[in-house]
């Protein structure tokens, strides 16, 4: 029986599925039919305006493209009608199917159970929602029935409708998404010498598959494109997909949209965390800044009581947060004493990830990297064995390192403008870079045992942050041809956790 209630899950999860599909599908229909309607009305508005002018002798002529229109506007939303009646009557069905489903499982006695079970696969086996096609039969596009007399005018007994360009064809396989640039491929499905430009549409979205009609983000417009492709690049990839589509355009008018296309585009984000900040830094969404003023009596108070008549490291046995005035202290307790430090919010459990860090000019003292979530409150980065960094300090002495379980190997290289982060989880490695020359500042090898958080430290100046980025080509060739490259600090490498 739990097998059974298994199989059941699963097609309970696959109808909730469909649902979805089928009311995307209803609302796209539903648009589309608007669409019919608002084109329609406005093409006969501009038909109208035309044939105002040209008086009796077009009358006849008029007649009969109004017809035309008319008859089109009546084929199409008959389509579109008929497409709805049966995507309603699908979900209608659909959903009573669900219904039965969830109250089956329900059913204790084992051969009723059963009975109802194989009822179930029966009918979804069955069901009309499987056989429907998601796709308008119709567009709500009435620009092939457009005119223009400017031209015509001695010849009104053989008007014709304008040439409209037919719908480009988006090849997704020529289609390249690296580096944060999207490169969009397309071609005509025959020669048209006549078509001036195409226009290209986008948007970000996390739904896969067709664009959704209720989509929370408007089309961006790319205009005036004179080739069959085009390149976007320097964007965040803050969404999981992109969706796609291109039209063409002649002197006269834009004929239909390509099918459209949804690539995936997915990339590490993540924020700051303010709530795991050290009080003495200044934390917003993606920048951090040193603030000596955050706290700092209370601090200096506290460190006194905790720390009289000791020397060395602090007493990790302070006092609570309920004991510091609320206005001053807030939640921020995750960081004290000199572990100026603060978290990514997101966790790296799996994957590669890739994101950059670009320090102040005036920043005196940082680091970069990453950290098991269990990082003690007192603890810093690179002094423990649950975190790795690279330290750069400019106070009285400049120094560049990579430092892990408080062991620190000087990096004989100039210290870049941005330091690109490369985590790859899987394979047990973390690598530094110059962001923009790509050259490999160092590189960890290691097995995380646990989920892992990008970590900050700064002292005296701020760092800003870029995440939603891929890993930069030029990163994975480093990646696949650097062979052992940490071997000559391994004694930072030896502790696994």
């Amino acid at each position: 029986m739990d097998s059974q209630k298994e199989a059941l899950q699963r097609i309970i999860s696959t109808l909730a599925n469909k649902n979805d599909e089928i009311q995307n599908f209803i609302d796209t229909l539903n648009h589309t039919l608007k669409g019919v309607q608002e084109n329609s009305s406005n093409i006969l508005s501009e038909l109208d305006e035309e044939f105002d002018s040209l008086y009796s002798i077009l009358d006849d002529v008029k007649e009969s493209m109004i017809n035309t229109i008319k008859q089109e506007q009546v084929h199409k939303s008959q389509e579109l009608q008929s497409q709805l009646s049966q995507c309603n009557n699908a979900l209608e069905n659909s959903e009573e199917l669900l219904e039965f489903a969830t109250r089956s499982l329900d059913i204790k006695e084992p051969e009723e159970f059963s009975k109802a079970a194989r009822q179930i696969k029966d009918r979804v086996t069955m069901a009309s929602a499987f056989r429907l096609s998601l796709k308008p039969k119709v567009s709500d596009n009435m620009t092939h029935l457009m005119v223009d007399f400017s031209q015509e005018r001695q010849m009104l007994q053989t008007l014709k409708f304008l040439p409209v360009p037919k719908a480009p064809e988006i090849d997704p396989v020529e289609c390249l998404v690296a580096d944060n640039s999207v490169t969009v491929a397309w071609r005509m499905p025959e020669e048209d010498n006549k078509i001036d430009h195409f226009i290209m549409e986008y948007r970000k979205t996390n739904f896969e598959g067709l664009p959704r009609v209720k989509d929370e983000r408007c089309w961006e417009v790319i205009d005036n494109i004179k080739g069959t492709e085009y390149t976007l690049s320097g964007l965040k990839f803050d969404s999981k997909y992109m969706n796609f589509r291109v039209r063409a355009r002649n002197k006269a008018v834009a004929g239909e949209y390509s099918d459209p296309v949804t690539l995936e585009t997915k990339a590490l984000n993540f924020s700051l965390d303010n709530s795991s900040s050290h009080l003495n830094l200044k934390v917003e969404d993606s920048c951090v800044e040193w603030d000596p003023t955050g706290g700092k009596g209370q601090e200096s108070k506290i460190k006194g009581k905790e720390n009289k008549g000791r020397s060395g490291t602090p007493s990790p046995k302070r006092t609570s947060v309920g004991s510091r005035p609320p206005a001053v202290r807030g939640s921020r307790d995750r960081f004290t004493g000199e572990s100026y430090t603060v978290l990514g919010d997101t966790a790296i459990e799996n994957g590669q990830h890739y994101w950059e860090v670009k320090a102040q000019k005036d920043c005196k003292s940082y680091s970069v990297g990453v950290a098991y979530k269990t990082l003690g409150k007192f603890d810093q980065l690179g002094k423990t064995n649950t975190s790795w960094c690279i330290h750069v300090n400019s106070w009285l002495q400049n120094t560049f390192a990579a430092k892990h379980n408080n062991k620190v190997k000087a990096l004989d290289v100039p210290v870049p403008e941005k330091i690109g982060v490369f985590c790859d989880f899987d394979g047990g490695q973390l690598s530094f870079y110059d962001a923009h020359s790509k050259q490999l500042l160092y590189s960890f090898k290691t097995k995380f045992t646990q989920p892992v958080v990008p970590g900050f430290m700064v002292w005296c100046g701020g760092l800003s942050l870029s995440t939603g980025m891929q890993v930069p080509s030029a990163v994975r060739t480093l990646q696949k041809s650097e062979n052992g490259m940490t071997g000559s600090a391994s004694s930072l490498n030896n502790v696994t956790q």
